[in-house]
């Protein structure tokens, strides 16, 4: 059931690589990317992010990465305005979308960073700047050769839990229950998280269910969350 056209940030020795997958523009993504472009999205830089100038206000930042076509995450930040919300996402036709529904819905609390997440989070994230990390359905690699290429490993884990505040949250999802396990096992080793349920968590409320993820619902298929917090 996983969003087969969301591309993800692949962590290799070299720290740096994602699966960049074709796709069409359609010519209102294009329209957003032209006008809205300019003023909603953050060209990567070797320097980390005022939050308080880049949305010209104080409030909680949130991060997502890989937000795909970014129908949930415009739904989140509509929902929560009171929060930031910054997207980091490689796909072209998925940017675009996502800035056609600013538009289109006029959001004011959400930017977005075309870039790769490990490099964005290194060098444009301060630590202990982000309130919460969103990662929703990221490639499973479901064969066991391919599960190194998997997003959720030790070391990722570790920059991602820098950069959250003080009791600060990382939301995963994944509908492939092996993943559900690695990524269980990953952050429950983590000394510096600790598990807000006993295993896997219910669906917070603010996470609005996907067309791919109702789809597999319907067919039987199981979602896991998790959602842990920085000591």
């Amino acid at each position: 059931m996983t969003d087969q056209h969301t591309p993800q940030t692949i962590i290799h020795p070299t720290i740096r690589s994602f699966v960049l997958r074709a796709g069409r523009m359609g010519s209102g993504q294009q329209k957003a990317l032209d006008e809205l472009g300019p003023r909603f999205m953050l060209p990567y830089a070797s320097g980390e992010l005022n939050f308080d100038v880049v949305y010209q206000r104080t409030a909680d930042t949130i991060l997502e990465i890989g937000f795909g076509m970014g129908a949930a995450t415009a739904d989140i930040a509509a929902a929560q305005p009171e929060n930031n919300y910054l997207g980091i996402e490689v796909h072209t036709p998925g940017v675009g979308a996502l800035l056609k529904q600013i538009g289109e819905r006029k959001l004011t609390n959400l930017r977005i960073i075309q870039h790769d997440a490990v490099e964005v989070l290194h060098q444009m994230i301060a630590d202990a700047s982000l309130a919460g990390i969103h990662i929703y359905f990221p490639d499973p690699w479901h064969k066991s050769r391919h599960h190194k290429r998997r997003l959720i490993q030790p070391a990722f884990v570790a920059t991602l839990v820098e950069k959250l505040k003080f009791n600060g949250y990382l939301h995963l999802a994944t509908d492939w229950e092996n993943y559900a396990e690695q990524m269980l096992e990953v952050l429950s080793a983590e000394n510096r998280l600790f598990n807000t349920a006993a295993n896997y968590a219910a669906r917070p409320a603010y996470r609005p269910l996907t067309k791919f993820e109702q789809r597999g619902l319907r067919l039987g298929h199981g979602v896991w969350d998790l959602v842990f917090r920085r000591r």
